[in-house]
């Protein structure tokens, strides 16, 4: 017979602790993954997971962490979640969270805290973690105690995946972790959130509007890829013949291949894209969020009719003044809208002559074999080595500029860039992240030696979880889009440029494969022959940036409409 003792100890582990119940309650959410390390204050909630059947990845800095949970919820329309201790530990989430929140991504960021028995004085690694998360977040909070759990992780969840979707934060204190739970707390049930259908009044006001344009031109934004709305994009477009650009987190919603795209609209001057924008009287905006980019790039005198649609109202913006402010589903939207609209635009001749230009760009450099490598023709041989559903994700830098106005994209999500923050070193833990989501998937990370060098250790977080991805390091030894920039406003540059490692030995110090392009037409080959491995990864090859300036130089002489 069991001692008293013993009987207690077996109550007390059949019993939730907080940790446990927080643990159940992903489950609930369905979450498989959580990325991120373990704390002295958060031992408990890793060993719930360990228990559970959530994969924890292991990661080597809590913001590759943060950044893995931004790019896992931003493929898969479910929240990823990512999870640290106290202190140092929470602000190194910081960075990731921010990102997925300006890009619109769901994430859940949980950390330890000091116990409640500290947490009111000061104290060793104490800081106010809440207060820190709440600028960047949908709704940061501290669980106070074991049974606030269930509510407060459906809270969180619910409001990281509902439009507009972003992150949230949950501090949990290191006492509180420990605590049991009372009998009958479990998780609670997922209520899902409908769309709403858009007003009949909204889209005959659009519809009379749309009737009235002479030159109608219609920009997708990341939301349109959020709410799935390709389809209707291509119906809506087609029927009424009017030209769709897309920004550069849209890139894809609206497939590059068909005879109405104009491309991408974002770059630093006045792009080939931008034209089109020019001439046009009347702008639909279907999913375009702000903060993806300024929208006195589009409507710099503030004259032009735009028509938002979205499923949440427009932000304010003297340059974004609407004409008609269309709420609800997004395809639904512009299903009716295509229906109630009785006069077809014609087509637009711009739009023939800007898809041209950029193909003309994209094959001269294809067939480009100087070295180092152009952009160009390294934009074209990553589209030859990728078929249309395979997931390229390009850090932030010049290397982001030139695969974002160049790389042809068909489907959404294929083409990977931040645009809200533009933050720096998502590409190789986001690759990993990606590689989760879509192991069927070919996944490439492209990358600037700056960037890559940011969260280069969690080469061996891909190593050591045998996830296969390869790595394009675009290598010039600086900081290339501060360079670029300095160069157009300055005349002159300063303080960019820096040392690199031997990116081939340094794969093999990791457990991966290392090569280095010493001419042009080995790239190529290297990327087929690499995304078929099944190995991590990395390709250094030289770039030409000199283009940077030759690109602008160009950009620039085209003072004409086209």
């Amino acid at each position: 017979m069991a001692t008293p003792s013993l009987k207690k100890q077996d109550a007390k582990r059949s019993s939730n602790t907080a940790a446990q119940l927080l643990v159940e309650c992903l489950e609930n959410e369905g979450v498989k993954y959580a990325f991120g390390i373990p704390g002295e204050e958060n031992i408990h909630v890793i060993d719930a997971l360990n228990n559970s059947s959530i994969h924890f990845v292991l990661v080597r800095h809590e913001q590759a962490a943060s950044f893995m949970a931004d790019i896992y919820g931003r493929l898969t329309d479910q929240a990823g979640v990512c999870v640290a201790t106290l202190g140092p530990g929470a602000i190194n989430l910081l960075l990731g969270t921010a990102d997925a929140n300006t890009d619109s991504v769901p994430l859940v960021a949980i950390s330890a805290q000091g116990g409640l028995n500290r947490i009111y004085k000061e104290s060793h690694q104490i800081i106010d973690l809440v207060s820190m998360f709440k600028p960047v977040t949908k709704w940061a909070e501290l669980i106070p105690r074991p049974e606030a759990v269930p509510e407060m992780v459906r809270k969180a969840f619910k409001l990281a995946q509902t439009e507009r979707p972003g992150a949230v934060y949950l501090a949990l204190p290191e006492d509180v972790e420990k605590m049991l739970a009372p009998p009958g707390h479990r998780p609670l049930e997922i209520n899902v959130v409908r769309d709403t259908s858009p007003s009949p009044a909204q889209i005959l006001r659009a519809a009379k509007v749309l009737e009235g344009a002479k030159r109608p031109i219609l920009l997708a934004g990341h939301g349109a890829v959020r709410n799935h709305a390709g389809a209707a994009l291509v119906r809506f477009s087609e029927r009424l013949h009017i030209p769709v650009a897309t920004t550069f987190m849209g890139k894809g919603v609206f497939p590059d291949n068909h005879p109405n795209a104009l491309g991408t609209i974002g770059f630093m001057v006045h792009d080939y894209a931008n034209f089109g924008f020019d001439q046009a009287d009347v702008i639909l905006s279907v999913g375009y969020d702000m903060q993806e980019f300024d929208p006195v790039k589009i409507n710099p005198k503030g004259e032009k009719q735009i028509i938002h649609i979205h499923r949440y109202p427009a932000q304010v913006d003297a340059h974004y003044d609407l004409a008609v402010g269309i709420q609800g589903d997004i395809s639904e939207s512009l299903d009716a809208l295509s229906r109630e609209t009785k006069v077809t635009p014609g087509s637009n001749p711009t739009g023939q002559k800007i898809r041209r230009l950029l193909q003309e760009e994209l094959e001269m450099g294809g067939n480009d074999n100087s070295y180092p490598v152009k952009p160009q023709r390294i934009v074209a041989d990553i589209r030859s080595a990728m078929s249309e559903k395979d997931i390229v994700l390009v850090d932030t830098g010049a290397v982001k500029m030139w695969m974002a106005r160049l790389y042809p994209t068909y489907q959404p999500n294929t083409c990977i860039v931040s645009n809200g923050l533009s933050t720096m070193a998502f590409a190789l833990p986001g690759a990993i992240a990606a590689k989760l989501a879509f192991p069927d998937r070919k996944v490439l990370a492209v990358a600037g030696d700056a960037g890559f060098l940011m969260n280069s250790m969690e080469l061996e977080t891909a190593v050591r979880e045998k996830i296969p991805l390869v790595v394009l390091i675009w290598v010039d030894g600086s900081y290339g889009m501060i360079k670029w920039e300095m160069d157009l406003e300055l005349g002159h540059h300063s303080h960019v440029d820096f040392g690199n490692p031997d990116f081939v030995k340094f794969a093999e110090s990791f457990g991966g494969k290392g090569y280095l392009i010493t001419q042009a037409g080995d790239l190529l080959p290297r990327l087929k022959q690499a995304l078929v491995d099944n190995a991590v990864s990395i390709i250094a090859c030289p770039v030409d940036y000199a283009q940077n300036n030759v690109l602008t130089d160009k950009l620039g002489e085209l003072t004409q409409p086209i």
